[in-house]
């Protein structure tokens, strides 16, 4: 397997003389490896490796077989077969070499495996205790330390999982007081596959495990399209996504239901009281399958979304605003969608794939680790139904975080289905939950660590740590309390921000209603657009 020198001090075939044998096979060699963090010692010998490029001591010990360098020589050649054998099986069974390297721009990202066997990931995030956290859809929650790989269970619970839909353990989301209030958010499903129970609940966290569940919210679950992203806003408020279960959009355009929505509620679980319809939980609406959460500069909430065939979404979630599903996919392009869109204050989204490249979680990347991703959004995508074009999406945006300016892809070459994203703030460092090849569970599961290995992170420095805000600190590794987000402050106002608390320029009116589509001028197409929705009762 490996191009090298094998030096064995071993016993002939002549009694107990010992003579000095030297191996040298020829074979290919994986570049750059080494044991991963965390990640379980395989048999193995003890020996130098000699790589085109490099020389370095590649030592692998068997847990259970301690080696010595004098030993028979048909046994040595044994164990040595075995350990390439192992290696082999090894690389086969996860499909991810141990280690590689990706050039970005400037920077060389290094990928090393964190931790493996976490079947169906979901959710991944960097915890408030600097560990990372997983959801596993059959129903457990992972703690792991990102340094050593070592993976603990810290909740179990009985979810509704048929292996390849899309119920189970799903969203989560860490209380933003940590410190003082230890909690943990989690979405499940329970119940029947098609007529369950979505679940959204608190937990709280003792040190070793999560305990005393509080049901905070309950609405109908199916095997399909059940959203479930958290984000917890700077306003210490809570914003879940929810899917349309299957229904066709039905349950979107309806406002009683939960449903194919983007939900707002206090960290307590009841209804803000500067929600969109007082009493309502609903903040958005007409989603089919939201599917990311993320905040940008400046508090821009964005949202990435599963179309049906074709439009899968990345979204801005703006309170009181109709995402259009199920009589609008994508843009408002067509003569019926004009109307419609015309009629209910759709909001269209900034970017589309199609046809479906299956988009899920998302991050706001800005850490001068990797220079060339700063300011942007960071997607992970699952591979729509070709399943050829599972990657990493890197979005170009706007000075102003408004729209998408480009996308370059990454990581396509592993084949592999990414679920979700999460971020190092002090290394800057980009963790992806790999979750198989061709559909959920058929594996390999594993999470990836890509670095910037050159990148000296500051020991000590306190700052907005919160990186939607308009002067968060990448460097900081205590937060302050300083950070600021802007926006409009007076409740009455049209554009009203909740969590504002640098005022700008709060609109009481339409600044042009005569605007219909928003492109800010009013002109021949907005005519079209009156004409064609003439006549049409508005909700």
């Amino acid at each position: 397997m490996f191009f090298g020198t094998f030096q064995a001090w071993g016993r002939g075939f002549r009694g107990n003389r010992r003579q000095k044998i030297m191996l040298s096979p020829t074979a290919k060699v994986m570049p750059k490896m080494r044991r991963e963090p965390g990640a379980m010692r395989r048999p193995g010998c003890e020996f130098t490796t000699h790589v085109l490029w490099e020389t370095r001591t590649f030592s692998e010990r068997c847990a259970r077989i301690h080696l010595s360098y004098e030993f028979q020589i048909p046994f040595c050649m044994i164990r040595l077969l075995a350990c390439a054998g192992a290696l082999l099986a090894m690389f086969a069974s996860t499909g991810l070499r141990a280690q590689d390297t990706f050039q970005v721009g400037n920077t060389t990202l290094t990928a090393t495996n964190v931790a493996s066997g976490i079947q169906l990931p979901w959710e991944i995030l960097w915890g408030p205790d600097d560990f990372l956290w997983v959801t596993s859809r059959p129903g457990t929650v992972y703690r792991i330390n990102p340094e050593t790989g070592a993976t603990t269970t810290v909740l179990t619970k009985s979810v509704t999982n048929n292996g390849s839909g899309e119920p189970g353990m799903l969203g989560m989301a860490m209380h933003p007081e940590w410190e003082t209030t230890p909690k943990v958010f989690i979405v499940y499903t329970t119940g029947s596959t098609w007529n369950g129970t979505e679940r959204l609940s608190v937990f709280d966290w003792n040190g070793s495990s999560l305990v005393n569940e509080e049901v905070l919210l309950s609405l109908p679950a199916a095997g399909i399209h059940n959203g479930s992203r958290l984000l917890v806003l700077p306003d210490n408020t809570l914003l879940m996504t929810t899917g349309d279960v299957g229904d066709g959009g039905a349950s979107s355009q309806n406002l009683s239901s939960l449903n194919g929505k983007v939900l707002r509620l206090n960290l307590d679980g009841s209804i803000p009281s500067d929600n969109p319809t007082p009493g309502s939980y609903v903040y958005s609406h007409g989603h089919r399958n939201p599917q990311g959460l993320a905040m940008g500069p400046g508090g821009i909430i964005y949202s990435s979304e599963h179309g049906q065939s074709n439009n899968d979404e990345v979204n801005i979630i703006e309170p009181g605003r109709n995402y259009g599903w199920p009589n609008v996919e994508g843009v408002c392009n067509t003569s019926s969608e004009n109307s419609f869109c015309a009629a209910n204050n759709v909001r269209e989204p900034i970017d589309t794939f199609s046809p479906c490249a299956a988009v899920n979680g998302l991050i706001w990347y800005n850490h001068p680790a990797i220079p060339e991703w700063q300011n942007c959004l960071l997607l992970s995508v699952l591979g729509g139904f070709a399943l050829n074009d599972k990657r990493l999406s890197v979005l170009s945006m706007s000075e102003d975080g408004m729209s998408v300016t480009g996308e370059t892809q990454w990581f396509a070459s592993y084949g592999q289905r990414i679920r979700d994203v999460a971020v190092n703030p002090y290394t800057g460092a980009v963790y992806l939950a790999f979750n198989g090849t061709s559909y959920p569970g058929s594996g390999p599961n594993i999470i990836k660590e890509f670095r910037n290995m050159d990148y000296v992170p500051v020991t000590s420095v306190t700052g907005c740590r919160y990186p939607g805000a308009l002067n968060y600190d990448a460097n900081a590794t205590e937060d302050d309390n300083s950070c600021q987000f802007a926006g409009c402050t007076d409740p009455t106002a049209l554009n009203y921000v909740p969590w504002a608390n640098v005022t700008t320029t709060c609109m009481y009116t339409a600044p042009c209603p005569e605007d219909v589509n928003g492109d800010g001028a009013t002109t021949v197409s907005d005519m079209l657009l009156v004409l064609g929705a003439f006549g049409d009762v508005c909700n």
